[in-house]
C-alpha cells in the first residue's frame, strides 16, 4: 500500500532557501517568497487554464511534466523542473522517480485512448499519482493539482478551484483533502473524485 500523505499535514517545509533566484541584495521572508511563487504560478495558470489548451501546448509527455513545474516556479527557484536527488519524508525514493513518471505518462496515454475512466476520474488519478511520486524538491502539491486541472481543461471541463493554502491548518478543507488522499492510497478514489467534482 502506498502512502501519499505521510506527514502531508504540513506541506514540505521551506527550510532550505538555496537555489533561490530572487535578488541577492535583500533577504526575503517566507511570506515574500510564497508571494513570488504565487505570481509565477499565476502566469502558468493563465497560460494553461484561461482557455482549453491544445495538445501541442499540453502534450502530457515526460519532458512536459518537468517543463510545467519549471514554468510554475522557475522564476523563483533554480531547482524548478529538476528531479530531486534527495529523500523527502513523503514521496517515493529518488532513484525511482524517473521510471515512475514515465509510467504515469504511459498510463495517462492509455487511460485517455481507451477511455478507461471518465475525464474527472482520470484527472483525479493523475493528481494522486503525481502527489505520490513527489518528484521535485518542493511545489509538488501545487504541480499535481495543476496537472489535474490542465487535463480537465484540455478535455472540455472547467478546472477545480483549489484553495492553494490547502494544507494550512486554518483551511477547513485540509482534513477532507488529507483523508481523500489517504483513501486513494488504499485504492478508494471516491472521496478525491468527489472533491474534483464539487470544487468547480
Amino acid at each position: 500500500m502506498i502512502d501519499s500523505t505521510k506527514p502531508i499535514d504540513d506541506a514540505t517545509p521551506l527550510l532550505d532557501t538555496s537555489g533561490l533566484k530572487l535578488s541577492s541584495n535583500k533577504s526575503y521572508t517566507l511570506q515574500e517568497i510564497y508571494t513570488q511563487e504565487a505570481l509565477n504560478i499565476a502566469n502558468a495558470t493563465l497560460k494553461y487554464l484561461s482557455a482549453e489548451p491544445t495538445h501541442k501546448a499540453a502534450p502530457f509527455t515526460y519532458e512536459w511534466l518537468l517543463t510545467l513545474h519549471e514554468e510554475m516556479l522557475g522564476e523563483v527557484w533554480e531547482w524548478a523542473g529538476k528531479l530531486r536527488q534527495c529523500e523527502l519524508s513523503i514521496g517515493i525514493k529518488a532513484y525511482l522517480i524517473s521510471t515512475e513518471l514515465k509510467k504515469l505518462v504511459d498510463d495517462i496515454e492509455y487511460w485517455t485512448k481507451h477511455k478507461t475512466y471518465d475525464v474527472v476520474e482520470t484527472a483525479t488519478r493523475i493528481h494522486h499519482r503525481a502527489v505520490h511520486i513527489h518528484p521535485f524538491q518542493n511545489g509538488n502539491g501545487r504541480w499535481s493539482r495543476m496537472l489535474a486541472n490542465i487535463y480537465l481543461r484540455k478535455n472540455g471541463y472547467m478546472p477545480v478551484r483549489w484553495q492553494e493554502d490547502l494544507l494550512a491548518k486554518e483551511n477547513p478543507l485540509r482534513t477532507e483533502y488529507i483523508n481523500a488522499l489517504k483513501k486513494a492510497d488504499e485504492g478508494d478514489y471516491s472521496k478525491l473524485i468527489q472533491m474534483h467534482k464539487v470544487m468547480y
